[in-house]
């Protein structure tokens, strides 16, 4: 099969052929129809995470997105079949730990990370293959294809698994946005759809106006006026406020921009730069009794919960994708993200 293959980082994508996988006993191997674009792809390739002993190794095949039809099953798999339409979350569990067994399957403590380490190649192929598939596959429903459940395989069930579960948010609440691109443009829709107020903030004009597209009552543009500023005026203070970023001054603007009692959510993964840590007035989050927060995928279980949000709500996963493209193409996508070259979410939908 077609794979691209990560040999240098941020070098050009080794697109070349390698053996299909098989299935293990518990696993299911899947032909992949599409396949997002997500700017932890983006840190992978540029060789970010060893800070956190988090790098991704050379020789590893990226992509965590994925979504598509299972075409083989091993023998001790009951809930899936080939032919079924499923989309693959990049958080694999092992089902027994738990974690897992509390419905807690993303912060798995023997798990794998699809597409980020050597025991889960990832989805940038024309297949890829999936363990413990009665706990960690999902089945579509019928209203999505694969495209577009392509787009929860990451940002979307992140920010649906931040928002929600992790930061609590409710109906009426204020809920800021600081950065626009895949996830932050997920938690914008995903946002208002439960309820929230939403307040996006991003430099680029495009991306606020799909921000507004999306459900934002107001976008501001951080270059023409400080967002604290903007957020407080308007609010008195954010209820909750998400980095969608992960660079320090997204991460302390949106911890600034909140009210008391207020809670600031991390999804975005900090760069070189920051090196995994940001400077943050603990003294000022203690007296206000600021919350803060991390969020990381979403556990297995819950995307029944999401489809029904969905489903409820009639929002359209789909509307994020901002361009589809070949895996030819990924290399000249990812080195667009070193100056925010993206508009939305870009999905492989050839492989």
């Amino acid at each position: 099969m077609r794979a691209a293959i990560l040999r240098e980082y941020g070098q050009p994508l080794d697109i070349t052929t390698v053996p299909a996988p098989d299935p293990d006993p518990d696993g299911v191997v899947v032909d992949i129809e599409a396949c997002g674009l997500c700017r932890s792809d983006w840190h992978a390739w540029q060789g970010h995470g060893e800070w956190n002993d988090d790098q991704v190794p050379t020789g590893q095949i990226l992509g965590h997105e994925p979504a598509g039809t299972v075409a083989a099953v091993g023998d001790r798999v009951e809930r899936f079949a080939v032919g079924d339409e499923v989309v693959v979350p990049f958080s694999l569990g092992d089902g027994t730990c738990h974690n897992c067994r509390s419905g807690h399957g993303n912060v798995c403590a023997d798990g794998l990370a699809l597409g980020f380490e050597p025991d889960a190649p990832g989805a940038f192929a024309e297949q890829v293959a999936v363990p413990d598939a009665d706990y960690n596959l999902v089945r579509l429903p019928d209203a999505l294809d694969a495209r577009d459940a392509a787009v929860l395989g990451c940002r979307y069930m992140t920010a649906y698994h931040g928002l929600a579960d992790r930061a609590g948010v409710d109906g009426g609440d204020w809920l800021a946005v600081h950065g626009c691109g895949g996830v932050g443009l997920s938690a914008v829709q995903l946002g208002d759809a439960l309820g929230a107020r939403v307040l996006a903030v991003d430099p680029s004009q495009a991306a606020r106006d799909r921000a507004r597209e999306l459900g934002a009552r107001e976008a501001i543009d951080p270059e023409e006026r400080d967002p604290v500023e903007a957020i407080r005026d308007r609010t008195g203070g954010a209820d909750r406020s998400v980095d969608a970023l992960g660079i320090a001054e997204t991460c302390r603007n949106s911890v600034q921009c909140l009210r008391e009692r207020g809670t600031h959510l991390q999804l975005g993964l900090t760069t070189d730069t920051e090196r995994g840590e940001v400077a943050l007035p603990t003294d000022w989050m203690t007296r206000w009794e600021i919350s803060f927060v991390g969020s990381r995928g979403m556990p297995p279980t819950r995307y029944d919960a999401l489809f029904d949000t969905i489903a409820a709500t009639d929002i359209d996963p789909g509307a994020l994708v901002g361009r589809e493209i070949a895996l030819d193409a990924v290399s000249e996508r990812l080195a667009a993200m070193d100056d925010y070259d993206t508009a939305g979410v870009e999905v492989i939908t050839s492989f």
